[in-house]
């Protein structure tokens, strides 16, 4: 049984309908240890049966038979790893990868072997000392001469350890003295037990092989034997092929990138200006969501839920400390003569409620004269010091005590000094105003006060306030009720806010709806929709530039592919699979994306670090607020864009025809 056998092969290649025959019934048997030069004319079928034989033309008639078994040369997967385990290619020329150095040449067959990493290194260093080139190793081919070529191509051809060597026109572009090396490494490979088939048009290279078979016309016109085939050594163990380890390709991928680092640095600049606009607008929502929350926390208590009495009525006519139910903006037509109060039994319903922690009374005064000596200062509105109020607003001073009284910077304390507001501290005040009591009769309510501090909000507008206690003795000197209009409930928990709000609206006497409760959690969350709500249509406008970064890719991908058709040819020649390809090229892609996306990370916190220098002098506030989460969504989206722009061009890509590519200049 002879080793490899061709057995009634038909070949034709078509124009339309017609049909031009390259291969005549052909009938060959090869031994190992042969070396044998099928010789013939130009356009005689040498290459198509070369082919054929290599396992990369699949459209024939007729059978192929190794070891007896015959090969389907349909069945993808089996065609790739008879390459990988059985075929190593020569050819006229060299058919070597210009991105990778000598040594990576050798490398990228061996990849294809059990053999571990410092295994691997060393045959290919062993193979390349073999034929001479110990020395050029880390050069690219476009270094080397044409021998020092063709002996990376033997070299690389040998790395797998095939046991059939195919030779196309091994010597065609080389000189009298480098076609001698050639052809006497060609002998010693035959000698080691492998076939070595070599394609030949010269008669001189056919005579260095063992037999010469004669092809014309895509028929056998003689098959003469010139020495007796090489002793095979029948014990002598193969290295072990394997398929090709997913960390190649990607590994591939980054050395081409390297080797074309400037082909490929505007597509990654482009899509990483339009990454860095993304992360930068997001980060500029988290630093303005940040603000907004610190400010308003620094003023009010977000544990603090705010509890009207609950009214219908969207007007009312009475007392000027009477407060308008939640239902003002509603529209309704209904009036009321005065704002509903808490009873004591209500106050202690709400105490009762799950996750509430204390429960503040609150009583306001609308229009209160604060005088200070001759002078007299009007403050919006006089109020009860309750948890709501944030202790961060006094700015100088303390809080309120017993006939104490915190007062307004901007209404009250700068419009007494300008400049040394800070001295209304300690000083007597007579606070002063007027409301109308049980018989409806106009009141005025005045008492001295020492101020005890001066506040300030952060919209410049501090609060003038004193304790439950003094309201309620300056009210008890006029016979005025001292309920409260409304009360602040503490909350135990920030996270509970939004849950005893629903509670307490959703309280009902005699089936009656009794208490309106706002939270400024619930405003703080409104305000942070609007800010993510414009934060993402300012990300989404800067993200169209991310569009034609993709475009960019493709275009680049495709370019790619059109000029590395031969690189491609020569993979699958080696035995790759059309999904190591597709590998191959969707991991350039991917990089690129990984690559812009670090550039962008880099732009951001850069960028962003100079502008919150610049806003910091504006609002003593880093509004520039990039988080991590920012950073890992602007890589999703990099390799996103990425993948999907590599998608059309892999699949070409690896839907390339291997001999088709290997023509390609």
């Amino acid at each position: 049984m002879s080793y490899l056998e061709l057995k009634d092969i038909h070949k034709s290649y078509y124009l339309g309908k017609e049909a031009f025959p390259v291969l005549n019934g052909i009938n060959l048997s090869f031994e190992r240890g042969e070396f044998v030069a099928i010789l013939g004319e130009s356009g005689g079928g040498k290459s198509t049966l070369m082919n054929i034989i290599g396992g990369l033309d699949r459209q024939f008639d007729g059978q192929v038979r190794l070891r007896g078994t015959a090969l389907d040369h349909h069945q993808e997967g089996q065609m790739d790893r008879y390459r990988r385990e059985t075929i190593g290619y020569i050819y006229q020329a060299y058919n070597l990868i210009n991105h990778l150095s000598v040594l990576d040449n050798v490398l990228i067959s061996l990849d294809m072997t059990k053999l571990n990493r410092s295994e691997r290194e060393q045959r290919a260093k062993e193979l390349l000392k073999r034929v001479g080139l110990t020395d050029q190793i880390k050069k690219y081919p476009n270094q080397l001469s044409g021998g020092q070529k063709q002996r990376v191509a033997i070299a690389r051809a040998l790395a797998s350890d095939p046991q059939i060597i195919i030779a196309d026109e091994p010597t065609g572009a080389l000189d009298s003295e480098n076609t001698a090396e050639v052809l006497k490494i060609l002998d010693q490979i035959a000698a080691e037990g492998r076939l070595v088939i070599c394609v030949t048009h010269s008669q001189a290279v056919a005579n260095a092989g063992t037999r010469i078979v004669r092809l014309a016309d895509g028929k056998i016109t003689s098959d003469e034997r010139l020495h007796p085939a090489y002793p095979v050594d029948s014990k002598q163990q193969q290295i072990p092929a394997r398929k090709l380890p997913w960390t190649v390709p990607v590994t591939t991928a980054f050395k081409h990138l390297r080797y074309t680092w400037s082909w490929n640095l505007i597509i990654i600049i482009g899509t990483a200006i339009g990454l860095f606009a993304v992360m930068l607008f997001n980060g500029l929502g988290n630093g303005l969501k940040a603000y907004i929350n610190q400010e308003i926390n620094n003023m009010v208590n977000p544990r603090v839920v705010t509890v009207a009495r609950y009214q219908k009525q969207s007007q009312q006519r009475g007392g000027q400390d009477s407060q308008g139910g939640p239902e003002a903006a509603m529209g309704t037509a209904t009036t009321t003569t005065s704002t509903p109060t808490f009873s004591s039994a209500q106050l202690t319903r709400l105490r009762r409620l799950d996750h509430v922690q204390t429960v503040q009374p609150i009583v306001s005064a609308s229009n209160a004269t604060i005088s200070v000596g001759k002078k007299d200062y009007t403050a919006s509105s006089l109020t009860t010091w309750t948890s709501a109020n944030r202790s961060s607003i006094i700015k100088a001073g303390h809080q309120a005590g017993k006939n104490e009284i915190v007062v307004d910077k901007k209404t009250v304390a700068k419009k007494w000094s300008s400049k040394n507001w800070k001295d209304l501290v300690g000083k007597k005040v007579t606070v002063s105003f007027q409301t109308t009591n049980a018989r409806g009769t106009a009141v005025t309510v005045k008492r001295q006060l020492t101020v005890a501090g001066i506040t300030e909000g952060t919209t410049g507008s501090g609060v003038t306030a004193v304790t439950y206690a003094t309201m309620k003795a300056m009210r008890k000197t006029k016979d005025l009720t001292t309920k409260p209009t409304s009360v602040a409930v503490k909350v135990d928990r920030r996270q509970h806010n939004d849950a005893v709000t629903k509670t307490i609206n959703q309280l009902k006497t005699n089936n009656k709806r009794q208490f309106s409760a706002t939270s400024i959690a619930s405003m703080l969350s409104t305000v942070n929709t609007y800010v993510n709500l414009a934060t993402t249509i300012l990300a989404a406008i800067a993200g169209i530039s991310l569009l034609v970064s993709a475009l960019m890719i493709i275009v680049t991908m495709f370019m790619s592919v059109s000029a590395r058709k031969k690189e491609i040819g020569i993979l699958r020649a080696l035995g790759e699979s059309r999904g190591d390809i597709r590998r191959l090229f969707t991991s350039e892609s991917l990089i690129i994306g990984v690559i812009s996306a670090v550039l962008a990370t880099g732009l951001a916190y850069g960028v962003g670090a100079g502008l919150n220098r610049v806003l910091y002098q504006i609002a003593s506030y880093n509004m520039i607020a990039i988080h991590v989460g920012n950073v890992v969504t602007t890589f999703i989206i990099a390799l996103v864009i990425a993948l999907l722009a590599a998608i059309l061009p892999a699949w070409r890509a690896a839907r390339l025809n291997p001999i088709d590519a290997l023509a390609a200049d």
